[in-house]
């Protein structure tokens, strides 16, 4: 061991294997090359010196005397994840196609909250109507849905399409007679 390798675990052959009638073996972390959180404690995968790759173990955190080790270790997955969060940044960037002024013309305008699957896009079922607007120019039905306690704007055009059933149910549910009061009926009544 060279003066410039961080300082190796001593493990005892007791601590690694369990009890052992020999004499105590000692072990050496060569490097960690992994971490894993089980039953709520942090373990690493190492590398152990003079083994081959095969003998490599998982060990708790609390049993290794490796801060160096750990600590590179560590450095080095976090020094990854903010690479892979910037790689992931300019993926995306990527493949979001620009659009030339040309393009804009034919393209629909969309509302920050399209970005969101609405009404029949949800794939969900109709459960029921629970209110109309014509507030747009369009008339628009507010459908809650099966099994959640969300509802959307749909149009009517749609509704009436998907699930005539439940628009005849919600128009029937606010029909009103109005019968015309006639001489014969005032008739009978006296």
């Amino acid at each position: 061991m060279t003066t410039d390798d961080p300082a190796p675990l001593q493990m005892s052959k007791k601590e690694k294997d369990g009890p052992s009638s020999e004499g105590e073996e000692e072990f050496s972390v060569e490097k960690v090359l992994d971490r894993r959180i089980r039953n709520g404690k942090v373990e690493y995968f190492l590398k152990w010196k003079g083994y081959s790759d095969d003998d490599n173990t998982w060990e708790p955190e609390e049993n290794l005397d490796c801060p160096d080790l750990i600590n590179a270790f560590e450095d080095a997955r976090k020094k990854k994840e903010a690479e892979g969060k910037i790689e992931k940044t300019k993926e995306i960037k990527k493949k979001k196609p620009s659009m030339s002024p040309l393009d804009l013309k034919g393209a629909k305008k969309k509302a920050p909250d399209d970005k969101k699957a609405q009404g029949f896009d949800k794939g969900l079922e109709p459960e029921k109507i629970i209110g109309a607007t014509d507030s747009s120019g369009e008339l628009m039905f507010l459908m809650k849905w099966q099994g959640t306690d969300e509802a959307d704007l749909v149009p009517s055009r749609q509704a009436n399409v998907r699930c005539p059933q439940i628009v005849i149910q919600f128009y029937e549910e606010r029909l009103t007679w109005h019968t015309p009061n006639t001489v014969d009926e005032q008739n009978t009544e006296d």
